[in-house]
């Protein structure tokens, strides 16, 4: 009873900062992620004045972060892509979010590898797991900002569904460079990832399994879901079923089956969502807006969550990382994009360059690329680094490119 009296005050103590942090941005009129930072950085200093233990611990943020916040996350931001215009944009999304993510995630790695020059305190796994993290895309301001200003459809379709999926496969990445840097330092590693062998071929098959898998499970799942909406005929039955499917797919996907459970509620909710539209269905009137409020109140908690974590030694001791991760991340960004975007013509509709440069300079680094880092196995000597430099680079992006992007917007002509 006493663990779930802690874990009932623990999220009542991260609700309540987070409702703080929107009220911040009410007030000051400012961006609703920067103001839960700020809301979890208070917290943070009123602790000790309180003598309150809030019971969380680097260990135990990641069944918080993987099993409850991004699948979530994920759903929501895949539901709320139209699924006419994702049919038309798949061939240049995918091509973004599996080379481009590849060759953001190894120049970012290379780049800060380099930059740190210490091979032994940060090896060239850490410099992997920095780039998959940081490889990890959230132009979220961005995108509202395109909406606002009611820009053109297929742009806003390609950011967002790009993000969406770049996100996934960041996850992937993620997931299998972990299992390598936790191989031998860990007896179980992280999200059921276990390398008996680290040879390519090995490393090539798992990837595979875990991706294919993750579709194919996504794909039962939202048949399925479909299925028993359309049985029930109830708006409220709908709502409960999916977020029901949000989580079982992913519990199913991760915890049994050992694939991709973010590839599974990524495909899960694209299918339910073009399944059910084709029938006009009636009961999802309130899922838009069900979906959106919870997007908003995780999202809320995970920058809460920063700022409770975030500490002044960060930048004191990791600035020149800080730094170097920043311009990794920005200079990776642009270099993939612009590689990557004129193979977009073989297979869709091609990318104008006003286009990749919105891509590139809103390509901001945020809820997933925090959520990631936070997950990070304290049993590794370097992780304290990664997570500094995934802050300074979260920052960056909050600070700089979002509060420009729209600048960005109206000079471009978008």
């Amino acid at each position: 009873m006493s663990n779930v009296v802690t874990v009932v005050g623990q999220g009542l103590y991260l609700a309540a900062a987070a409702v703080i942090g929107l009220g911040i941005a009410r007030v000051l009129r400012i961006d609703n992620t920067i103001s839960c930072l700020i809301a979890g950085v208070l917290a943070a200093l009123l602790l000790p004045i309180f003598n309150y233990d809030t019971g969380l611990r680097a260990a135990s943020l990641r069944d918080l972060v993987f099993f409850v916040i991004l699948p979530v996350l994920i759903f929501e931001s895949a539901w709320e892509l139209e699924p006419k215009r994702l049919k038309r944009w798949v061939g240049p999304i995918l091509l973004f979010s599996t080379l481009g993510l590849v060759i953001c995630a190894t120049i970012i790695a290379a780049i800060t590898y380099y930059g740190v020059g210490h091979s032994e305190g940060f090896p060239w796994v850490a410099a992997m797991l920095t780039g998959a993290i940081l490889a990890a895309t959230d132009p979220v301001s961005v995108v509202n900002k395109l909406r606002q200003e009611k820009t053109n459809e297929d742009l806003l379709t390609l950011v967002d569904g790009e993000s969406l999926f770049n996100d996934a496969s960041a996850v992937v990445l993620y997931s299998l460079v972990l299992g390598v840097a936790t191989y031998g330092v860990m007896e179980n590693a992280p999200l059921g990832i276990k390398a008996s062998s680290l040879d390519a071929i090995s490393v090539t098959l798992y990837f595979c399994k875990v991706f294919f898998g993750g579709i194919a499970v996504g794909f039962v799942f939202g048949v399925a879901t479909t299925l028993i909406i359309l049985f029930l005929r109830s708006p409220s039955a709908a709502l409960m079923t999916l977020v029901i499917s949000a989580f079982g797919s992913f519990y199913l996907a991760e915890s049994v089956l050992h694939v991709s459970g973010i590839i599974s509620v990524m495909i899960c909710a694209i299918v339910a969502r073009a399944c059910l539209s084709k029938q006009n269905s009636t009961y999802l009137v309130n899922a838009g807006p069900t979906w959106e409020w919870m997007g908003l109140f995780f999202t809320a908690i995970i920058f809460v969550i920063m700022g409770l974590v975030i500490t002044f030694e960060m930048f004191s001791h990791q600035w020149l990382s800080m730094v170097i991760a920043a311009i990794a991340a920005l200079g990776a960004r642009a270099l993939s994009v612009f590689l990557v975007a004129p193979l977009t013509r073989f297979v869709g509709p091609p990318i104008p360059k006003s286009w990749g440069l919105l891509m590139s300079w809103g390509g901001l680094r945020g809820v997933i690329a925090v959520a990631l880092v936070l997950s990070l196995p304290v049993e590794l000597p370097y992780w304290w680094t990664i997570q500094s430099m995934v802050f300074g680079v979260v920052l960056f992006s909050l600070l700089v490119q979002g509060t420009t992007s729209g600048r960005l917007i109206h000079k471009l002509n978008l």
